[in-house]
């Protein structure tokens, strides 16, 4: 038989997929061995930082204008099992492409407390996928 705590441990200490908790404010408060794989930094360089961490500059108005606004209604435009994809930053400066999922975590009133996300690096895939286009593209160009 799975105890459930033993299969909390083994899922949250996973090196494949990064999963990432946040409070209310959008501070860091869990890190897993797949965060730190994936986007560079220890727990211990993370946990107690703002998302800004891995979030580019460029999409972070966007990011808080929607993460504060599911902070205060609750509501996220975004169902159950919906894939997001977006970019992120590593601690080196790169660029990478980040499917996840997240959830709305909610305290003992069942107000917003803060997230956790389920992230996995799809840059390979991601850069496959425009080279095919880029080529698909360029032979429809070709024939015309």
């Amino acid at each position: 038989m799975i105890i459930p705590h033993r299969l909390a441990e083994a899922i949250l200490a996973t090196a494949s997929d990064a999963i990432i908790a946040t409070d209310r404010a959008g501070t860091i408060t869990f890190w897993n061995p797949g965060a730190s794989r994936i986007f560079g930094f220890t727990a211990d360089e993370a946990v107690g930082s703002s998302l800004d961490l891995i979030v580019p500059d460029n999409l972070r108005a966007r990011h808080w204008a929607g993460f504060l606004r599911v902070m205060e209604t609750g509501e996220s435009h975004y169902g159950h099992g919906d894939l997001l994809s977006v970019p992120a930053l590593t601690k080196d400066g790169r660029r990478i492409s980040a499917e996840f999922t997240i959830t709305l975590l909610k305290d003992e009133q069942n107000d917003p407390a803060g997230t956790v996300a389920i992230l996995r690096d799809v840059t390979k895939q991601f850069e496959q996928s425009r080279k095919m286009k880029r080529q698909i593209a360029e032979l429809a160009r070709g024939q015309s």
